[in-house]
């Protein structure tokens, strides 16, 4: 099943209609012959009509690609539990014990600063460069004494987490190439063990910021190929249901990080506790399948045609379908093979922007729409940190909640209300993001210490709701106002644009530092931004209810454009 699949860029010489003509009459049945008139039909190829839009085998296959995002949360947001706060003449003091031949030393409030005294009427003011420190969590900024440029290095440590997806995204896409998706996710899962381990054993900072980036990467490979795998394995509402879902298990992930959290003494053990957690990913491995039309596409054609026709006998078993089983499946899957290797090149992407009268204000749309809404997704889970240290735990399974509620709302949206789901994500957007924006009002309001904190969390989860459900939406429905073609350069443009951009999120949570109000309100701000954004989008023609596309508006339409048509 696992054969060794070598990339071969060779064309197979096309069967002769006469050949066609003999092996059917050799197979010739007439369920088979119906079933090779389906494709064109129903618009499935041979895979799609054996494995069906969704059934057994693909919910076990896609419940095993969803468990990556668990790690993927962990490794993003265990910043919030691994470097929080510490007070000062509480928790941490300057040892002033190496100025003890400097005569008189007097400490700053914040315990950063030492005034010296050399003789009479000599003062040097000093960095304090060690600390005492009275806290039973030995935490990241306690290792490595950062505990005066807390905020900074914990910024610059997460920056340099998505720097690693961003990279992670560009290196998918080109292993995807040469290696097939399931091989990709493996080395991910595998990699993502290896660097998850080193992150929390190294004793030098800028190596625990490398070895981050390298586990970003690899959490990148994962969540990348993941999505090919189980892109290619279902099929019309199945497939983008599981596309508006496949970020839930990224909020269950940030739900379930205050539980391992609680049980560590320090830094490293939180590190240890969720990479020797991935590895428990590693048993379900076998039953991971591979990407069936990568493999026609991609691989040495004998072997793949085997191995796809071994894996469709497999699922068909699980999924009842064995009916849906021709005796020329292999004839039909060489002649699927040769499709796939002699389609067209993707476009380019300065394609993209031609075609249609609207094209370019659907690029920039989408385009500034998911790089706003990543930046605020990222941004309103590490602004929590501001909301005070003793409220992290309820505070992070709030704001997972939250996220959680998005991915299903997208789902609903999407179901039930297809043709304005762009609207009703956007308002949803603006609304949040407008009320998010009231925390000025309630900045210097004194009420109790529970109160507040609920009620800032309330100004944090109500746009993190709109932006979750925006996000799942465009990753899931972006692409389909473009001809097939087009898709996957117009989803590798906007990801990779928005991942560019989301390496700001880290350092504008530090505007905390002047005003928590100020930090919140500006991620408010661009959830209000890609919210107005996102009601530039305009669902396909086809989505609409039968009421508003009859006929006669459907042949209009195909006159007006027939080769290409952002349907906006």
């Amino acid at each position: 099943m696992d054969g060794s699949y070598r990339p071969n860029g060779s064309q197979r010489k096309a069967h002769t209609a006469e050949a066609h003509a003999q092996l059917n009459y050799i197979h010739g049945s007439q369920d088979v012959e119906q079933d090779m008139a389906a494709a064109p039909t129903t618009g499935q190829d041979v895979i799609g009509q054996v494995l069906g839009d969704f059934g057994i085998w693909q919910l076990r296959s896609v419940l095993i690609i969803f468990l990556c995002k668990l790690p993927a949360a962990w490794f993003m947001a265990l910043i919030i539990f691994t470097a929080p706060e510490l007070y000062p003449n509480e928790e941490y003091w300057c040892d002033t014990s190496v100025y003890s031949g400097m005569g008189n030393t007097s400490v700053s409030a914040d315990q950063c600063s030492v005034l010296v005294a050399y003789g009479e009427g000599n003062f040097a003011m000093r960095q304090c460069q060690q600390f005492n420190y009275a806290h039973s969590f030995r935490s990241l900024i306690m290792e490595f004494d950062l505990v005066c440029l807390c905020d900074i290095f914990v910024a610059w440590s997460q920056y340099w987490h998505l720097f690693g997806m961003f990279v992670g995204g560009v290196v998918a896409t080109r292993l995807m190439r040469v290696l097939s998706p399931r091989r990709v996710y493996i080395s991910g899962i595998w990699g993502l063990i290896g660097c998850g381990t080193a992150t929390g054993l190294v004793n030098d900072f800028s190596l625990h910021c490398s070895f981050r980036c390298l586990s970003a990467v690899c959490c990148c490979l994962m969540m990348t190929a993941g999505q090919v795998i189980f892109s290619d394995i279902t099929a019309g509402k199945g497939r983008q249901s599981v596309l508006l879902l496949y970020d839930s298990f990224w909020s269950i992930g940030v739900i379930l990080l205050p539980a391992i959290a609680a049980f560590a003494h320090s830094w490293r053990q939180i590190y240890v506790g969720i990479t020797s957690l991935t590895f428990a990913f590693v048993l379900l491995l076998p039953w991971l399948p591979d990407s069936p039309r990568w493999l026609l596409q991609h691989a040495e054609p004998t072997a793949a045609v085997e191995h796809v026709q071994q894996l469709l006998q497999h699922a068909a078993r699980i999924n009842e379908r064995s009916h849906r089983l021709t005796r020329d499946l292999g004839l039909q899957l060489e002649l699927l093979s040769e499709r796939l290797r002699t389609q067209p090149a993707p476009a380019r992407w300065l394609e993209l922007w031609h075609g249609h009268p609207q094209a370019k204000l659907h690029m920039l749309a989408t385009h500034m729409a998911l790089a706003t809404f990543l930046i605020s997704h990222m941004g309103l889970l590490l602004n929590i940190r501001s909301f005070g240290r003793d409220y992290l735990t309820p505070n992070t399974m709030a704001i997972g909640l939250a996220e959680l509620i998005g991915c299903l709302l997208a789902v609903y949206l999407c179901l039930w209300h297809n043709f304005r789901k762009w609207q009703w994500a956007g308002g949803f957007c603006i609304v949040g993001g407008a009320v998010g924006c009231l925390c000025w009002f309630f900045n210097d309001v004194q009420m109790p210490e529970v109160y507040e904190i609920i009620l800032w969390m309330f100004f944090a989860a109500l746009p993190k709701v709109g932006v979750s459900c925006a996000q799942s939406m465009l990753i899931a429905c972006m692409g389909e106002c473009l001809p097939p073609q087009r898709r996957g350069t117009f989803a590798f443009s906007v990801v990779t644009w928005a991942r560019v951009w989301l390496l700001s999120a880290s350092f504008l949570t530090v505007l905390k530092q002047l005003n928590i109000a100020l930090s919140l309100s500006t991620f408010c701000v661009l959830v209000i931004l890609g919210g107005i954004c996102t009601c530039c989008l305009r669902t396909p023609l086809e989505a609409r209810p039968e009421q508003e596309y009859q006929p006669e508006t459907q042949q209009q339409h195909k006159k007006v454009d027939n080769s290409y048509s952002t349907h906006l």
